[in-house]
């Protein structure tokens, strides 16, 4: 394949979570495994780990398992990241872990992705963390959503246990905001309907996840209407070449680009056009999210960092008072009244929680009004009033500018993921 095509083929980025022995960490590696996406040194290592346990075939879950102790306990308990590509189109892969205490991390692999596998046993049906996973993975704004009913192999791939477990996770899924809901029968270890369609459900007519995940149509998932373009760097290069060169570096954040465009800068409220836009080395017409660019305007305007550029119609909401979904992440729980520091795109500011509205059941998804106490792990609603206004749009408009984390000021330790209402 030319360098060309390769670097201009999609990415996909998603994520597998699931409960504990689900068989997350297998999947991936099978995935890497039937595609031949894994060099000869690492399946040596593999089948020597796999001997060495006494397992009486390689064990493929040993090749996204990397910390010491995740191989020692057969577990997951980090996020791992892994990279392999088709023909057809390069992936990214968060794989998550299953246990409870965990969760912050599923937010942390998830909060990027563009799909979300969820894997079930088909022995056990829909636990608690399957409703957990669904949940989060709806309110990060996953567009799609794959519920993988794994371990058929050890049902005999009967065809009434998929469909039960098929029309439950409906029921459920019904309460949340997602757009694209799918359903695979597989088996991670045998290999079952992951990259090679299965023999032995004849029953099933859907795709394989291979082929699901080379053809699943993302193009459409990011917002391409509103022009959003957080500045992060401002470019003064003061050299003869480039004297009077005055660039505003960032990642597009939402919107197209296009030179000679009407934009205007929050928070003046300036209004200039776009008079060049450089991508790299060359000089482009047009730019859109998620490409990294440089824009330089027609007009001298006092420009710095945190500032946006927007488009003159459908500008962003810009306020003091933002109120989010807040998944907290750290042991130390919420302080109500307390002081942190938030980062919303390239915008660093400090806040003061107002008021928790209500936490909420991941469960039942229902809403605990009387209960205010936000732990490690919890979801809530809260309302925070920053220093400086923010310049945002809803999560569900934007996924970047309607997202900010919070950090506490004396540790320096993020301690919350916020999705904008």
């Amino acid at each position: 394949m030319a360098t060309n095509g390769y670097l201009d083929m999609d990415l996909l980025r998603f994520t597998t979570a699931g409960s504990v022995d689900d068989g997350k960490s297998t999947l991936i590696g099978r995935l890497l495994y039937d595609s031949r996406s894994i060099f000869d040194d690492q399946m040596e290592a593999v089948e020597q780990a796999s001997s060495k346990r006494g397992n009486g075939e390689v064990d493929l879950s040993l090749l996204t398992d990397g910390l010491r102790a995740e191989r020692e306990q057969g577990i997951t308990i980090d996020v791992a990241y892994r990279y392999f590509a088709t023909p057809k189109r390069k992936f990214i892969i968060a794989d998550t872990p299953g246990h409870i205490q965990y969760t912050r991390n599923m937010v942390t692999g998830a909060s990027t992705a563009n799909l979300a596998i969820i894997l079930v046993d088909a022995r056990k049906g829909i636990q608690e963390q399957t409703n957990r996973h669904a949940f989060i993975a709806s309110l990060l704004g996953i567009p799609h959503i794959v519920f993988c009913i794994n371990k058929m192999d050890l049902v005999d791939y009967d065809e009434s246990v998929f469909k039960n477990i098929q029309q439950q996770l409906e029921d459920f899924s019904s309460k949340l905001e997602v757009r694209d809901l799918n359903f695979i029968p597989i088996s991670a270890l045998k290999g079952d309907n992951v990259v090679n369609r299965s023999t032995r459900m004849d029953w099933y007519q859907g795709s394989t996840l291979m082929y699901l995940l080379e053809n699943i149509h993302i193009a459409g998932d990011r917002n391409h209407i509103d022009r959003r373009f957080p500045v992060q760097h401002v470019i003064r290069p003061m050299t003869e070449e480039w004297h009077d060169f005055r660039g505003f570096a960032g990642q597009i954040a939402g919107g197209i680009f296009r030179v000679g465009d009407a934009v205007q800068i929050l928070p003046s409220g300036f209004q200039s056009t776009i008079k060049s836009i450089h991508l790299g080395e060359r000089e482009v017409q047009e730019a859109f999210a998620p490409q990294s660019v440089v824009i330089t305007l027609a007009d001298e305007i006092d420009i710095s960092r945190g500032d946006m550029i927007t488009g003159v119609i459908n500008p962003p909401k810009s306020s003091q008072d933002v109120e989010v979904m807040l998944c907290w992440l750290n042991e130390r729980p919420l302080q109500p009244n307390g002081k942190y520091s938030v980062k919303h795109t390239s915008r660093d500011a400090r806040c003061m929680i107002k008021e928790v509205a209500y936490k909420m059941d991941i469960n039942t998804l229902r809403k605990h009004e009387e209960d205010k106490h936000i732990g490690m792990n919890d979801i809530g609603r809260v309302m925070v009033r920053t220093t400086v206004p923010l310049h945002f749009d809803s999560y569900v408009r934007n996924r970047n500018t309607g997202s900010l984390i919070l950090i506490d000021e004396a540790t320096n330790e993020t301690v919350a993921a916020g999705m904008i209402v």
